[in-house]
């Protein structure tokens, strides 16, 4: 026995009884009382269906499902849009489950539409009947409408088994439909609940089920069965079979007719509700029966007068129907029809009821029956409490919370004079229907024609001899405001004048009505894609004909993802193309999630247009009553829809092409560049034709000798092949691989195949067919771990394709014989439920190989980064094995191997950097550069990368990934004046993705740069006096300074030791001129690059610097490989410095000899010496670092190999003086303070909150377009900090005002923010950075709206908690020293560390090693608490996580792994 609600057990059955479940959703913020019940079964499709949308039709969509179940509620206007589709569902195999709320009216109003209703008064019958009716509906090929009632409260019920459901359902009959043959004894002969003493009694001959055991009826004088086979006969029968195999099933009889009461009643009640008499009332009561309806249609006469006993004189008949459109109610009429076949002598008198709000757990008394008999019988009687009033629609109507980025935009363009036409709160005034865009429309027509009455009043008041005697000011503004009536702005302004003065001005009666119509308003009506279905019965066609100015907002929240899938898609027209073709009609295709900014220029010029505008708007989700759904799903599917053309961006403007120009404009960024290339070629070649005419015949004809060419290759390489084959085994090696590690174990792997005379082959798996696998003879994969046990991103296609072939049952693999190398981490998935994901694809690809008829000719090896030499352990294992199998293994292999190509190999060859960069920009037939320019461009500052978002579409599509840069500026300090400002949000707009970022590093990041904006975007920023030289690469990197000390000379004086120290360490090649700016090398190529410091490997990995000025540490200074603590002296100058050395935090999931590592003090040095003392350490490193391993290249690395003694001894060496004793200091916190402070100089400085460094416009926060016109007007400097965030400094006093005035317009003002959320960093991670595991920038915001309501909760909103996360392990956020941090291992999973110092002087730990956002928040809620509760005076923290033993702290990098949690 389970507990459950009837909705519970109906969505449960219905799911595993179905092919498509189709839940209409109820009006918001209502939320479904079905989708969380419904369970895997049979069902392939469970289709959540907007409220006011139309489920018919999605219905009508399946017509070869074998059973479809819609499940709804009773409200009317969920049951309205059912009704025009009845007559084509009555003849489909549909169950419709109604939840009814105490009242049937609604659900009962489909009855005679329908050839089948069952009615469910209690939670274990609803589970029957679901049965039931599905069981029907499957071998009837007719619709079943079964109404139960909505529990409000768990019962204890016996559930069927899935499995057994299955084979239910798919059973023939048990029971022939022919049941009229019965012996006298009232058992159905040839069934099994006859004479074995299974049966239940009957009445004379009527079937047994229709009368329980325990009271048969009287024999009947007269024949009760019927003489015609009429349909609805015939109906009851199918019911009446079903409903016996049923029985066999569930072992409960289910009765269409169930009786209770004494062998010869007087008084018969019939009910129809969610109410059961109590059989013990019943007792109670004298000569009074009840009889259950159960079966409500097909009900024939014969069944009803077999349940009504002879000696009945009275029938009472009791529905739970508040409002019936008729005098008569149903189940009273059936009653009536039936009895009038009784001769009079035996004809009983029938009266109306109402059954009132009883349940199963209320049932009526005895006393309450008694008293109904006992009332006169003129009118209707109702027996027990009355029925609920019909719940009104909700005076407040939540609109799903991601609409709101289009009404929010609609309210910020136009303020006041927005006017939604259908907006929910009109509900209270014009009732349910005000939310209908139908009825919307008929407002705007009467507005209109309002406003031409006024217009046409206000020509009668100005002409000359009229009767109303107008003042001079009143006249002129009534004439102005005839000019200028739809003139957005003016007719408003005279509108504020005209309105007081008609208050002084009698007669003007009709103007004093109409003065609400003045001012021009801005007219919406917001729809859904429920529009799109039927446009020309829709009221998207009644708008476009009507020529009215009013604007629709047409919602599509079909996400693109589900294109396919969704029934949907099929009844959709373009509305866009149908709005067009009208040709007077403004049309724009958006998508706020794509292009804020085309959105923006969309809605102001559908305004803008005199005449009817459809502005269709993109907004993918699948729920709208689900708040967990965010914004960043919204996002991914957008990008897909757009970027794939599914979603085009497009503007429409009818009144543009009146006055000559062009009316359509291509938004789309991705479609505007493949049709300019496919354009310029079409020019080009057009241009050819005209020079050349004969070069067309030449084109077409050169056509087949290419095919000869490509002909006489394809033989070439079969022979080589078979020449090959001669000589050994042919080997073909196929890997996947994200990282390049299993790349590189494949080529190896070729070339050592090769060296012992194989045939050997090397290619990536997802490069070969499976057609073309099953020909090869012996393949050995070679495949790496990908997220959470997938295979990597170039192997998932022959992934897919080998599980589709398993689930075929097909073996097309059987002349292949193969080996599988995996590699993975078995400690990646500490967890004993997470451990399968260890080497999951190699384990996977082989046994799937061997289900597909393939021979292992070589077991299965897995490679484990865990053991010694990491995966070499498993593979040298591996490999002998493979050399035997193909009868290699005693061949002597004297060749050596080539070396592996590496970074170092990549910069030595590149002279000086330049490698094949230029070349690459000019080629293109491609949006990338090649793999080795990929590694050299770094140095440049440049990061290739590609849209992951849209990576696995592009592929299903047959294109290259959506390649694109990253380019990071090289500005020391952060500090940049306004222009530069301005210089860099043009860069974004017109090379970029519209954003920056400010950076960690204290610097500019641009995203989405293309191929061939790469040279513009570094021109223009050198424009800017900036550039990108040393901003990434293995040199030292931009140089990070304190944003805001508390003196400003000190500022001054550390900035230009910060610069300067950026100047001297930058690289000297002249290749990045050359490249970039177009600047050639003196003397041609007699004049050689020269590198006098890094020289030409340049340095084994990255190197970064950063100065710090106590006690605000917010550079994270010992997270530097070398730092600056500044030391003032007595005049609060710079004196010089304590010397850092050995910070850096990136690491490798789960290879511990990787770690996070905090920065030592070697001691203090003056100014003029830390640039010689900086020079030395990174010459020390230059030549010391580990150039073979570069996960353990870094500066950290190499302090630890040699000893920190013997590291600063060989650094005094090189700079010739020795470190002075370090001089005291102290670091209080790490965080940015935010408003405004006042430096010693007298100007001002306000530190602005920038969420994640990302400067975006987005509804509500226009950021980017604030900060823009603050650089207009600011006079000062920008100081980017080292946490993401952006200081407006030096501002003199005057101008204060005029800033605080542009902060408060853009909401930059806005620092109410919980002190979480302040503290909070996050990198860039997914769609653009290559290297991301997991959502950063994107979720952690997210994740902070939930972990500072427990923040709050606790009365800690005020108190800093620095919380950083990051995609990946490399730590570009520095999330190893937060005292909360999360760093991404695979989608939606992160490594979750605790314990960091607050003030950035003590490494975290891991707490738990893979967490999901449900683990985080159960973790940290009773954390955040107990810190609250038992926090210790001025406590953090990351200090109490200690403290309270949540973690041990870390003493060390090399101890970071000791004590994890």
């Amino acid at each position: 026995m389970v507990t459950t609600t009837a909705q519970q057990a109906v969505a449960r059955v219905a799911s595993l009884a179905s092919d498509v479940v189709v839940d209409a959703l109820p009006r918001s913020p209502d939320r479904s009382l079905f989708h969380v019940s419904f369970v895997g079964g049979t069902a392939t499709n469970v289709i959540s269906v907007r409220h006011g949308a139309d489920p018919g039709s999605i219905l009508l969509a399946r017509p070869d499902a074998a059973v479809l179940s819609l499940t709804v509620s009773s409200a009317k206007d969920s049951l309205t849009h059912l009704i025009p589709y009845l007559s084509e569902l009555a003849s489909r195999p549909l169950v419709l489950h109604v939840a009814a709320d105490g009242n049937l009216s609604d659900a009962l109003s489909l009855r005679s539409s329908l050839p089948f209703v069952l009615h469910s008064s209690s939670v274990q019958q609803a589970h029957d009947h679901a049965i039931l009716a599905s069981r029907l509906a499957r071998l009837e090929r007719k619709a079943v409408l079964h109404i139960f009632h909505a529990s409000h409260a768990a019962e204890g019920i016996v559930e069927v088994d899935a499995a057994q459901i299955h084979s239910f359902l798919n059973a023939e009959r048990h029971h022939s439909r022919t049941l009229s043959t019965h012996n006298g004894n009232g058992h159905g002969n040839g069934t099994p609940y006859g004479a074995n003493g299974n049966g239940v009694n009957g009445v004379n001959g009527v079937n047994d089920i229709l009368s329980p055991p325990s009271s048969p009826s009287p024999k009947l004088s007269y024949p009760t069965h019927p003489t015609d086979d009429s349909p609805l006969y015939d109906l009851f029968k199918a019911y009446e079979s079903a409903s016996l195999d049923t029985l066999a099933l569930v072992r409960r009889a289910l009765r269409p007719l169930a009786y209770s009461g004494p062998t010869h009643p007087s008084t018969l009640i019939f009910t129809l509700g969610e109410t059961a008499i109590d059989s013990k009332q019943i007792a109670l009561l004298d000569n009074v029966g009840v009889v259950q309806v159960s079966l409500v249609s097909p009900l024939p006469p014969s069944k009803i007068l077999a349940s009504i006993p002879t000696s009945v004189s009275g029938i009472f008949v009791l529905e739970q129907i508040q409002e019936w459109p008729s005098k008569y109610t149903p189940l009273f009429l059936d009653i009536v029809t039936a009895v009038q076949q009784r001769p009079p002598p035996h004809r009983p008198t029938v009266h109306a009821g109402t059954l009132g709000a009883y349940s199963v757990r209320h049932s009526p008394s005895a006393l309450d029956i008694q008293k109904l008999l006992q009332k006169p019988t003129s009118g209707t009687l109702h027996l027990g409490p009355s029925l609920p009033e019909p719940t009104p629609p909700h005076t407040h109507v939540e609109v799903p919370s991601h609409e709101s980025a289009y009404t929010k935009i609609l309210t910020t363009l136009f303020g006041e004079r927005l006017q939604v036409e259908n907006a929910p709160e009109k509900i209270v005034q014009y009732g349910d229907a005000a939310t209908r865009p139908e009825f919307a429309l008929g407002r705007v027509q009467v507005q209109l024609d309002a406003r031409e009455e006024l217009i046409q009043a206000v020509r009668d008041a100005l002409r000359p001899g009229t009767t109303v005697s107008l003042s001079h000011e009143l006249s002129v503004l009534l004439g102005k405001w005839l000019l200028a009536k739809d003139n957005v702005a003016q007719s408003r302004v005279y509108a504020d004048q005209i309105t007081p003065l008609l208050d002084s001005t009698p007669g003007l009666v009709r103007l004093h009505e109409l003065q609400a119509h003045f001012a021009a308003p801005s007219r919406w009506i917001i729809g859904s894609d429920a529009w799109s279905h039927d446009l020309g019965a829709s009221g998207l066609h009644h708008l476009i004909s009507s020529s009215l100015n009013v604007n629709l907002l047409l919602l599509d929240t079909l996400p693109y993802t589900q294109r396919d899938s969704s029934p949907t898609v099929r009844l959709k027209k373009d509305a866009g193309l149908y709005a067009m073709n009208r040709g007077d009609v403004f049309v724009a295709s958006v998508a706020v999630y794509s292009s804020y900014g085309q959105v923006l220029q969309a809605l102001v010029e559908a305004d803008r247009y005199p005449g009817p505008s459809v502005v269709l708007a993109y907004l993918p989700y699948e729920f709208p009553g689900d708040s967990d759904i965010g914004a960043l799903q919204v996002l991914k599917e957008t990008k897909l829809a757009v970027d794939a053309g599914y979603w085009p961006l497009y503007r429409w403007d009818p009144a543009k092409e009146r006055d000559g120009k062009e009316p359509f404009s291509l938004d789309s960024e991705v479609l505007k560049a493949d049709l300019e290339q496919f354009l310029e070629r079409q020019n080009h070649l057009s241009q050819l034709v005209r020079t050349t005419p004969n070069v067309a015949s030449e084109l077409v004809g050169g056509l087949g000798e290419r095919l000869k060419d490509a002909r006489k290759k394809k033989a070439q390489r079969a022979y080589d092949k078979l020449v090959n084959a001669m000589d050994g085994p042919p080997l073909l090696v196929l890997y996947a691989s994200d990282g390049g590690a299993a790349e590189k174990v494949a080529k190896r792997l070729a070339a050592r195949g090769k060296a012992r005379g194989l045939a050997t082959r090397v290619q990536v798996l997802d490069s070969l067919p499976l057609t073309d696998l099953a020909q090869e003879s012996n393949v050995a994969f070679v495949t790496s771990t990908a997220g959470q046990g997938e295979p990597p991103q170039n192997g998932r296609d022959t992934f897919k394709a080998l599980n589709a072939a398993a689930a075929r049952n097909e073996t097309p693999l059987e002349s292949l014989k193969y080996s599988v190398f995996g590699m993975g981490d078995s400690h990646y998935w500490p967890r004993p439920e997470d451990k399968h994901y260890y080497n999951k694809p190699g384990q996977d690809l082989d046994a799937r190989l061997s289900t597909l008829g393939a021979e292992r000719f070589a077991d299965l090896g897995l490679g484990d980064d865990q053991d010694a030499d990491g995966p070499q352990t498993g593979y040298k294992e591996w490999e002998p094995k493979l050399w035997k199998a193909l009868g290699v293994d005693t061949v002597e292999v004297t060749e050596a191997e080539p070396e592996p190509i590496t970074n170092e190999h990549i910069k030595i060859a590149s002279n000086f950097l330049r490698g094949t960069i230029k070349e690459g920009l000019e080629d293109e037939s491609t949006g990338a550069l090649a793999p080795s320019d990929g590694q050299l461009t770094k140095f440049h500052g440049i990061y290739e990368q590609d849209d992951r978002d849209i990576r696995d579409e592009r592929k299903d599509q047959g294109l290259e990934p959506a390649y694109s840069f990253m380019i990071r500026v090289r500005m020391p300090g952060g500090v940049c004046r306004p222009e530069q400002w301005l210089a860099m949000d043009r860069i974004a707009d017109e090379r970029g993705n519209s954003t920056f970022k400010l950076t960690t590093r204290q610097t500019f990041q641009f995203h989405g740069v293309i191929k061939r904006h790469l040279k513009p975007s570094i021109q223009a920023i050198n424009r800017a006096l900036l550039d990108t030289i040393a901003a990434c690469g293995d040199v030292n990197r931009n140089v990070l300074c304190s944003s805001m000390p508390p003196l400003k000379h000190l500022h001054a004086e550390m900035y230009n030791f910060a610069k300067t120290l950026s100047e001297k360490f930058m690289p000297r090649t002249s290749a990045y001129h050359e490249i970039w700016l177009d600047k050639k090398m003196v003397a041609g190529d007699a004049v050689k690059d020269f590198e006098p410091m890094y020289g030409a490997y340049y340095l084994p990995r990255k190197f970064k610097m950063a100065v710090a000025c106590p006690p605000h540490n917010d550079v994270d200074i010992f997270t530097n490989d070398v730092g600056f603590i500044v030391i003032a002296d007595e005049h609060d100058h710079l004196a010089g410095f304590n010397i850092t050395a050995g910070g850096g935090m990136g690491v490798t999931h789960s290879n511990k000899k990787t770690y996070p590592r905090l920065g030592d003090v070697l001691g203090f040095v003056t100014v003029e010496q830390a640039y010689t003392i900086a020079e030395s350490i990174l010459l020390t490193q230059r030549d010391n670092g580990n150039r073979k391993d570069r996960k353990n290249a870094r500066l950290k690395y190499t302090i630890d190999r040699m000893g920190l003694d013997i590291f600063k001894a060989e650094v005094e060496r090189r700079a010739g003086f020795s470190f002075q004793p370090a001089r005291p200091f102290s670091f209080d916190s790490n965080v940015d303070f935010f408003g405004w402070t006042k430096g010693l100089n007298g100007k001002h400085h306000y530190t602005a909150f920038i969420e994640n460094g990302r400067v975006q416009d987005e509804p509500g926060r226009h950021f980017k377009t604030g900060l823009r016109e603050i650089a207009q007007t600011h006079k000062g400097t920008f100081r980017l900090t080292a946490n993401q965030h952006l200081i407006i400094a030096d501002v003199p006093e005057d101008q204060v005002a005029v800033i605080e005035k542009l902060l408060a317009k853009y909401k930059l003002d806005n620092l109410t923010h919980s002190a979480l959320r302040l503290s909070s960093s996050a990198c860039v991670a997914f769609p653009t950075c290559g290297l991301a595991m997991a959502e950063s920038e994107r979720y952690l915001p997210i994740l902070i709206d939930k972990v500072e309501k427990m923040c709050e909760e606790n009365g800690l909103r005020n108190d800093s908690i620095i919380m950083r996360m990051t995609g990946c392990p490399n730590g570009c956020a520095r999330p190893y020293v937060a005292e909360v941090a999360f760093v991404g291992k695979s989608p939606g999973v992160y490594l979750m560390l605790l314990g960091g110092g607050y003030y950035g002087q003590r490494l975290n730990k891991i707490y738990r090693e893979s967490v999901t956002e449900p683990e985080i928040l159960a973790i940290l809620q009773p954390m955040i608490k107990q810190y609250a509760l038992e926090r210790l005076e001025g406590e953090r923290f990351g200090d109490f996580t200690i403290r309270a033993g949540y973690i041990t702290p870390t003493t060390s990098g090399k101890e970071w792994y000791d004590g994890t949690g």
